[in-house]
């Protein structure tokens, strides 16, 4: 049987891609919307918040590896990754709800309820994220079709994103009626509904092809040591930790950025040259966020378009870490922009997130060569222990990311819903340039440590298709 011929079809590719769709209705509504909603819309200082993220993590960190090593031993005839993503659904939306109703509880009640609701989010994302994102890594042996599957997966991601970004605080007032605690909820009912159908589809729609050598027995302490001796693998997750703090910080800060450092004058005067924000009873925040969220996601579009191109001429890492290096440049500038720049704010923005966008697809399509790499050198396969480990450090880069931010307010003085002070503003301006743009930094100098180029992707896609097909055909 020749495992590389087995190309996959459209409607495999677009079922598989649903999946990513329904998980960034939680995603991008816990990195961008979250702390303000705690803050703003909740009463819970900022500082609280952030502790809450961080303590949070203490459970992730058992969490996740042992949902890894549970489904990667998970037996069915669905497979080992799709029950998965199909049992989860239910409970995702459930928690998802949760977490953004607003009880109506003492300080102390409302705390709890956070800490509650808020673990419980994140235990069920777990539960069907990490099956979902391994299961990508089974679906061909292919590395060039793995980036177009994570391409395609993407552009589906990011329509996510543009309907979070761009309907949220529109749902909140329409559904709210002027009472943003309702608005929040019955937005999330909403999204929760279409990440049910969309995880459904998934299940239906997607096939496992890739098994692990027969007779491989191993324990969840041996795939974990196997992952702390693969030296991609660390360096992955070191990465992905200092991107995944960047966005969190960077997008947990946007709306306070534009409510309070932006000049509402000058923003009212941009938008209207795109026939926005017209009438003087329009919320010019509201309206100017969305329109700068939406701006930055088409842009992100753009660059995951050209991802798989780049990849194959000039191999994921050394396309990654390039661009990762523009996006934290452009990021860095943003510390020069005065609160009247509103047309430079719009357009590093767009230039951060074209160039973020050509990673985007690249960084899970390098987390199933890592796998590759793992079973290219033991031959033992635990592929998704090797992408919950990621995912862990993709929620604690949201965790620290939304964490640092609480911290980072609460330490510049940051009181709701009033006109803030000259250092409160310094502290908003330098968490959306200085802050992200090092941890960016930071990312492209992991790079450089990462080993698997071009050749060595090949390398292995050749010998690991050899051995498939001599035990298949057993």
């Amino acid at each position: 049987m020749d495992i590389k011929a087995k190309k996959l079809s459209v409607k495999e590719i677009a079922g598989y891609s649903l999946g990513d769709m329904a998980y960034n209705f939680y995603f991008q509504m816990a990195m961008i919307f979250m702390l303000y909603f705690y803050t703003d819309v909740f009463g819970i200082s900022a500082a609280v918040v952030g502790t809450m993220f961080l303590v949070s993590k203490i459970w992730d960190a058992i969490n996740d590896p042992m949902m890894g090593g549970l489904a990667d031993r998970t037996e069915s005839r669905w497979g080992k990754f799709r029950p998965w993503i199909l049992f989860a659904a239910f409970p995702l939306a459930i928690s998802g709800v949760l977490c953004f109703t607003a009880v109506d509880l003492s300080t102390v009640g409302k705390i709890v309820w956070a800490y509650v609701t808020y673990n419980l989010l994140m235990m069920t994302y777990t539960a069907g994220n990490v099956p979902y994102s391994s299961l990508m890594g089974v679906m061909t042996a292919d590395s060039d079709e793995r980036t177009l599957v994570n391409q395609v997966r993407f552009i589906f991601a990011n329509g996510a994103m543009f309907i979070v970004q761009a309907l949220t605080l529109p749902l909140v007032g329409f559904l709210g009626k002027g009472n943003d605690a309702r608005g929040f909820m019955l937005t999330m009912v909403f999204f929760s509904t279409m990440a049910i159908v969309f995880l459904t589809t998934t299940f239906l729609s997607t096939k496992e092809r890739i098994k692990p050598e027969p007779g491989q027995k191993t324990s969840i302490i041996q795939d974990l040591k196997d992952l702390f001796k693969n030296r991609p693998w660390v360096i992955l997750f070191v990465m992905t930790l200092f991107v995944f703090i960047y966005w969190s910080l960077k997008g947990s800060i946007g709306l306070y950025y534009t409510k309070y450092f932006v000049n509402h004058a000058s923003l009212r005067a941009f938008l209207q040259n795109f026939g926005l924000a017209r009438s003087p009873d329009s919320d010019v925040v509201k309206i100017g966020f969305t329109f700068y969220s939406t701006t930055g996601v088409f842009s992100m579009l753009i660059g995951i378009l050209f991802a798989r191109i780049l990849a194959v001429r000039f191999g994921k890492r050394d396309v990654f870490r390039v661009c990762l290096f523009l996006a934290a440049c452009s990021t860095f500038v943003y510390v020069f922009l005065k609160p009247e720049q509103v047309f430079l704010q719009y357009l590093f923005n767009i230039l951060i997130q074209l160039s973020y966008g050509v990673t985007v697809p690249l960084l899970w399509a390098m987390v199933a060569d890592v796998a590759d790499f793992t079973e290219w050198k033991t031959r033992r396969r635990a592929t998704a222990i090797t992408f919950a480990g990621i995912l862990f450090a993709l929620k604690l880069g949201l965790s620290f990311g939304s964490a640092i931010a609480g911290k980072l307010l609460g330490f510049y003085n940051y009181t709701p819903n009033v006109q803030q002070t000259a250092t409160t503003l310094k502290g908003i301006r330098y968490m959306m340039s200085v802050y992200p743009a090092i941890l960016f930094f930071l990312g492209v100098v992991a790079l450089l440590f990462y080993q698997i180029d071009r050749s060595t992707e090949l390398e292995m896609e050749k010998e690991l298709i050899k051995r498939r097909e001599k035990y298949q055909q057993a």
